[in-house]
């Protein structure tokens, strides 16, 4: 498999954002986690009953213990990347965990917040960047988060007081929260891969 190409297909907003990435091996590391995220978002389209659906999810979870400890899946391309990654970049576990669990909690209708889905795993790809998470980048995944399920409104409100905390981010570390400037995602994707630019120049979502 070939996941840069699966993350293109299956998620173009961060994958535009990746391109902003000079250093190949953090791109490749951010990749691998995108395609983990993106492994996880696809299985209710996949299978049609929630009990089939948090099997999967179980399954995901099991693999954690190979992943963290150097010994993935063998032939499973997202688990060795992303296993690669880990070793690389020292990424939290529980971040992980938690974001499976919160996908078994959302194919069972569980009320759920923003904060494992979206503000969590942003934190862990400015850890790729840059060696740790920053609290810079907290709102801009409150407002991906709120962009990805579709409350404009609060992810507009919020744009104003994310730049403020963005101006202590580090540029190396900028394009694991560019997308977030991608309010209408229904763009064409010439013009979403335009904006993430001018996002990127300015230091602003």
């Amino acid at each position: 498999m070939d996941l840069d190409a699966h993350v293109r297909t299956a998620d173009f907003d961060r994958w535009a954002s990746s391109r902003l990435i000079s250093d190949a091996d953090a791109r490749a590391d951010l990749i691998a986690l995108y395609a983990f995220e993106a492994e996880l978002m696809a299985i209710p389209t996949r299978v049609a009953q929630p009990l089939l659906a948090e099997m999967r999810y179980a399954w995901w979870a099991d693999q954690m213990d190979g992943v963290f400890a150097g010994d993935p899946r063998k032939g499973h391309p997202v688990l060795e990347r992303l296993s690669a990654c880990v070793q690389r970049r020292g990424l939290d576990r529980s971040v992980l965990d938690d974001l499976i669990q919160a996908h078994i909690g959302r194919v069972h209708s569980e009320p759920h917040g923003l904060t494992d889905f979206f503000v969590r795993p942003m934190g862990e790809a400015v850890r790729i960047l840059i060696g740790e998470p920053r609290e810079a980048a907290e709102t801009a995944g409150l407002i991906w988060g709120q962009i990805s399920t579709g409350d404009i409104q609060a992810a507009r409100t919020a744009r104003s007081q994310a730049n403020r905390q963005l101006r202590d981010l580090p540029v190396l570390a900028f394009p694991a929260v560019a997308h977030a400037c991608l309010i209408h995602r229904e763009e064409p994707e010439a013009v979403k891969r335009l904006r993430i630019t001018w996002a990127a120049l300015r230091g602003r979502i």
